[in-house]
């Protein structure tokens, strides 16, 4: 296997929370905090936090909320964001922090990103107390081929997403090996916002710097995808007929339970 390819976070870091601006209440944060009720979690670590959106989503649902991501870059705008969060730079599989420390560990579509992901599903149940939760919230390219035209338009992109995002099946497989319990997949959200002929050209998530997927892009590909775009909607009009680009992404949450007498 290749060296995985990694997004440079340092650098996309002052525009990354632009995803976020006009954002309607996301299911996510709901099924987080529910998740930390549910766990009767007071002290909390994301995985992979960039920005502290999802943390932030926290406050009222835990005392101590601890954030870690590889960027430095990230770290410093999550600091702008909420003073109230602890944060750590470090990597997923050799998380710096004491055994049996935290309630609740997650990531939110981060563990493509990791270096070792199975690493940080074991090191995760390293930190958790009897009876804590990890949960990896994320997708699963496999399922979403043909329902988000960025897979469409650029080349490449969904190749390299079969190579970075682990199936769920594997993810599972990778926390029954560390010793949790009760693993289940739920769903969580469904990000439904199809783009209409021109339309597509104003989706902020069209932005080379908006998802990993464009970032991982060279200059000339990305600008190759762009021009695919607008020759298929010049034909488009020219047959006087309108162009859908699909957007249908499911995200699930696998949780799983650190066993009460380890």
């Amino acid at each position: 296997m290749g060296r995985k390819q990694r997004v440079d976070y340092d650098r996309v870091a002052p525009t990354y929370q632009r995803r976020f601006e006009k954002d309607r209440p996301r299911p996510t944060a709901s099924a987080l905090r529910a998740l930390t009720r549910e766990t009767g979690a007071g002290r909390v670590l994301e995985v992979g936090c960039g920005t502290g959106y999802w943390l932030v989503g926290l406050r009222s649902a835990a005392d101590q909320l601890y954030g870690l991501d590889y960027s430095a870059g990230m770290l410093v705008q999550a600091n702008v964001g909420c003073e109230k969060l602890l944060l750590v730079q470090g990597r997923a599989g050799q998380l710096p922090f004491a055994s049996a420390s935290f309630d609740l560990v997650y990531c939110v579509n981060a563990i493509h990103h990791f270096d070792h992901p199975r690493a940080s599903v074991f090191e995760a149940e390293r930190l958790l107390r009897p009876g804590g939760s990890l949960a990896i919230v994320g997708m699963d390219p496999r399922a979403h081929r043909h329902k988000w035209y960025i897979y469409d338009y650029f080349d490449g992109t969904y190749d390299v997403d079969l190579g970075r995002f682990p199936p769920w099946r594997t993810v599972m497989d990778w926390m029954m090996s560390a010793g949790y319990r009760e693993v289940e997949l739920r769903p969580v959200e469904r990000i439904e916002d199809h783009k209409q002929g021109q339309e597509v050209l104003e989706d902020p998530f069209l932005r080379k710097d908006a998802t990993s997927q464009l970032s991982l892009q060279s200059d000339e590909a990305y600008a190759t995808g762009l021009a695919r775009i607008r020759a298929a909607l010049a034909a488009a009009e020219a047959a006087a007929r309108n162009l859908l680009f699909p957007v249908d992404i499911s995200l699930q949450m696998l949780v799983g339970w650190k066993q009460d007498g380890n």
